[in-house]
């Protein structure tokens, strides 16, 4: 599991390519916040996730697997998986930032990945442009 890419993966580049053809910039993997999103956006307080489905259990996705051998082993672990992104959303909620979770299976379609990050990324303008 140490080979396991953390950054750089081929569904994180598609995000990012996406984000940054909307004109947004971004930064990676901000150590100093919960979970080290794998983008932020921090003149919007925004951030990103990027998952894969197997390790992080989409529900419902065939990518989301589950191994035949060493089940205790894998059912534990996904557990703890699901339960450390839920922690750390719900810590990066409570210092007021705004996460979106995109899943691995989710950037094999772009053009509506391109949407829903343009309408997610869009919301923040309009609640700025409200407080002018």
């Amino acid at each position: 599991m140490s080979r396991i890419a953390q950054r750089d993966t081929k569904p994180e580049m598609v995000v990012r390519r996406l984000i940054h053809s909307l004109g947004y910039r971004f930064r990676l993997q901000r150590r100093e916040l919960p979970g080290t999103p794998d983008l932020v956006l921090p003149r919007f307080r925004k951030v990103v996730f990027v998952h894969g489905c197997f390790w992080h259990r989409h529900p419902g996705c065939k990518l989301a697997s589950f191994p035949k051998t060493k089940i205790d082993f894998w059912r534990d672990k996904f557990s703890r998986n699901i339960e450390r992104d839920n922690r750390k959303e719900a810590e990066l909620i409570a210092l007021g930032w705004d996460v979106l979770t995109v899943w691995e299976c989710q950037t094999r379609k772009p053009e509506a990945l391109r949407v829903r990050l343009r309408d997610w990324l869009s919301d923040s303008i309009n609640c700025n442009n409200s407080n002018n």
